[in-house]
């Protein structure tokens, strides 16, 4: 199945692209953070310069792989929803769930080198601009000069490989589960049952944060630095596990605003709900991004923001220490931030482009393109209510108890205008990537996205 695997690269490098630029982009990011690790071994390197070197690759590298490994499981797994149709016909001339799998596999392994390799260049500039962000604060030293070596190389490619295989073969599994009847019957459906790995993992995320969050709640109140750090790695593991029950999530909000969208939005607000509800698992897929983004940014600016200002309220002047905690929470911020808002605006466009012949199907039965623009307009609208809400919440795993241990209070002494900017954000990229995307969508006359 692997020449398969390369003709359908070759001849569908479109479908791959969502998936491709986010293994690129981890990759960049892997290596450029992995990067400092070959630094910190040169020579000349004082003892506090590694020690920072060495703590920034770990953190941030540490999350960030966890974050990779996440938003490539999703889009692949959002190709291989795409493609069902695909494997069912596969499965139906006579190829195995083995082969199906092996082709899969083959097709993100290819993939991924690819990416890694063509990241090279880029991680080698954002390795060396980190290093001068951390020249410029003070906490390297200005001879130390920048190192790209095994270790950014060797984790780039080895851990987007194995990311990109991993997620593959965790992609497969339900395609190559299903007989051919029934895979024909998920493709025409595009429903999507949460499986029960899924759901434990993401128990398993769900406890881990509220467990950091109580862990920052009884640590002692002087040691900013460890609350810091499990404080924020709170509002990260609620996030990813309620990514993971998106579809549980966004079902039950349109069970919620269902009824009040139809009414006011009519046949639009009829479609929307038939589809969300149809179709919750593909449309989860673009929420798990929202949540990560929401969460992960609003929980990490607040918790600064409530350390700077009950330092400033103790008199404490900033230390070299609090300074190099301060640039890694807003390196950390910056970077997981606008990973997944590139993610976020990739699946959305990836989601919607596919979904050309569906339009053409609805304007072909009556729905004219005012209606089905209204549609994706409330998609993107419960889309962004339900990623904003629960990404609210995952972020107050980190807010609460940091407030409690440097405050003593539960509502932090921090500006609203943190959170309305971060939700203005993720709100406005969903709508213009989802409705931007269906309205180029829509210039093709009915007939022709029905025979593509």
């Amino acid at each position: 199945m692997f020449p398969l695997a390369l003709r359908s690269l070759r001849h569908r490098a479109g479908g791959f692209l969502a998936s491709f630029v986010v293994m690129f982009l981890g990759a960049t990011m892997l290596m450029s953070f992995a990067s400092m690790l070959d630094t910190a071994g040169g020579d000349g390197v004082t003892d506090a310069s590694e020690e920072t070197l060495t703590t920034l690759a770990s953190v941030v590298g540490g999350w960030g792989l966890i974050l990779v490994v996440f938003a490539v499981t999703s889009t692949l797994t959002l190709s291989v929803q795409q493609r069902s149709s695909e494997m069912a016909l596969l499965k139906s001339v006579g190829a195995t769930p083995a082969q199906v799998g092996r082709m899969i596999v083959g097709e993100a392994a290819v993939l991924s080198v690819l990416a890694a390799l063509l990241a090279v260049p880029w991680a080698v500039f954002g390795g060396r601009a980190l290093l001068d962000v951390l020249i410029d604060t003070d906490q390297v030293a200005p001879a130390v000069s920048h190192r790209f070596g095994p270790i950014a190389l060797g984790m780039g490619l080895g851990i987007t490989f194995l990311a990109a295989t991993l997620a593959a073969l965790l992609a497969a599994r339900r395609a190559t589960r299903m007989g051919a009847a029934e895979s024909l019957a998920a493709a025409a459906t595009g429903s999507q049952r949460l499986g029960k790995v899924r759901i434990v993992a993401a128990l398993l995320f769900l406890a881990g944060g509220v467990n950091l969050g109580v862990l920052t709640v009884v640590l002692e109140h002087e040691k900013s630095a460890e609350i810091m750090q499990t404080a924020g790695s709170a509002s990260i593991l609620v996030a990813i596990g309620l990514a993971l029950l998106s579809p549980l999530l966004i079902r039950g909000v349109t069970a919620l605003l269902g009824g009040p969208l139809q009414r006011l939005t009519g046949v639009s607000g009829y479609l929307t709900v038939r589809n969300v509800r149809s179709r919750s698992g593909g449309l989860a897929t673009a929420l798990m991004p929202v949540i990560l983004f929401t969460g992960i940014g609003s929980g990490t600016f607040y918790m600064q923001s409530i350390e700077n200002t009950a330092s400033a309220a103790e008199g404490i002047a900033k230390t070299t220490e609090q300074r190099n905690i301060e640039t890694l929470n807003f390196v950390v911020i910056g970077t997981v931030v606008l990973f997944a808002c590139i993610m976020l605006v990739n699946i959305l466009i990836a989601a919607t482009t596919h979904r050309s012949r569906e339009f053409g199907q609805q304007r072909l039965v009556g729905a004219t393109p005012r209606q089905v623009l209204r549609m994706v307009t409330a998609e993107s609208v419960l889309l962004a209510v339900t990623g904003v809400l629960f990404g609210s919440i995952a972020a107050l795993a980190t807010i609460v108890p940091f407030a409690v241990a440097r405050t003593d209070d539960i509502v932090p002494d921090a500006p609203l205008a943190i959170h309305l900017t971060i939700v203005g954000i993720a709100a406005g990229v969903t709508l213009l990537a989802s409705v931007g995307t269906a309205r180029r969508r829509l210039r093709t006359p009915a007939v022709e996205a029905v025979a593509v």
